[in-house]
């Protein structure tokens, strides 16, 4: 797995990125982190960005939520601030779960979580599966028009998902190989990875940062989510989409900094 550190010798935070995405995700965010004396941990998921993608790997989210506990062993990390938008917010609630010492608390973005595993994007995606397969094969079809209007959805304003940004994120995913990767990755994600995930029993603070204009799923969703894990705190960011880091990356650096108790160095 691939990781980018940002900082030195400061409490540890992991960032985890979501479906389509990568730890790129994060580059306004790290390093104002770093600049708090905190030290970032940015993951590249198993078969996203940089990291490999071997064909018959398991890339579900109990896998990967077992490959972040096996990257913080790596880095000799006992325990960190766990932060993860739309899927890695999955994995980051299954890995809180799973190995409730590993997480110190968690703060989850526009997650996917109780009956929207997978979300809206990911089930029109495995829908689609065959038919995109089927012209791939053909040469007619790669992954831009799929995962582009992803992109391009979750955010709120389209100026904040530029052609050069969807460019940047598509890179993994060119040419027929490509486009099969991706529709792999969105095959991986099952329900069955966080049946036994209880939300419920999470001993770990937490606090979800919803982008409001999120496409994927219903607006009461984030008061559900809320209800479900006791003691959250649930902040709500009018007029942003789902993918919160790229539209309004100072509001998170905000909230997390506030909630681990830190303060930006400018």
């Amino acid at each position: 797995m691939h990781v980018e550190r940002y900082g030195h010798g400061g409490a540890p935070i992991v960032l985890i990125h979501g479906f389509g995405t990568s730890s790129f995700l994060w580059r306004n965010i790290a390093p104002e982190i770093a600049l708090a004396n905190r030290t970032a941990f940015a993951i590249d998921l198993f078969g996203y960005g940089e990291s490999d993608r071997p064909f018959d790997a398991d890339f579900g989210i109990a896998a990967q939520a077992e490959l972040v506990d096996r990257a913080l062993t790596a880095l000799r990390l006992p325990k960190a601030t766990v932060v993860g938008v739309d899927l890695g917010g999955t994995v980051a609630l299954r890995l809180a779960s799973t190995r409730p010492e590993r997480a110190e608390r968690l703060l989850l973005i526009n997650p996917i979580a109780l009956d929207e595993v997978p979300a809206g994007d990911i089930t029109e995606l495995q829908r689609n599966t065959a038919r995109f397969a089927f012209r791939a094969s053909r040469g007619i079809l790669g992954s831009a028009p799929i995962l582009g209007e992803v992109l391009r959805r979750s955010v709120a304003n389209e100026a904040h998902m530029p052609d050069k940004l969807v460019a940047r994120y598509l890179a993994p995913y060119v040419g027929e190989e490509g486009l099969n990767h991706l529709l792999l990755l969105a095959r991986s994600i099952d329900d069955e990875d966080m049946a036994d995930a209880e939300l419920g029993s999470l001993p770990q603070p937490t606090v979800i940062l919803w982008g409001d204009q999120d496409p994927w799923v219903g607006p009461r969703f984030a008061d559900r989510l809320a209800d479900a894990i006791p003691g959250s705190r649930l902040v709500r960011l009018p007029g942003v989409g789902r993918l919160v880091p790229e539209e309004v990356p100072e509001t998170v650096v905000s909230v997390l900094l506030e909630f681990i108790g830190a303060a930006a160095l400018h």
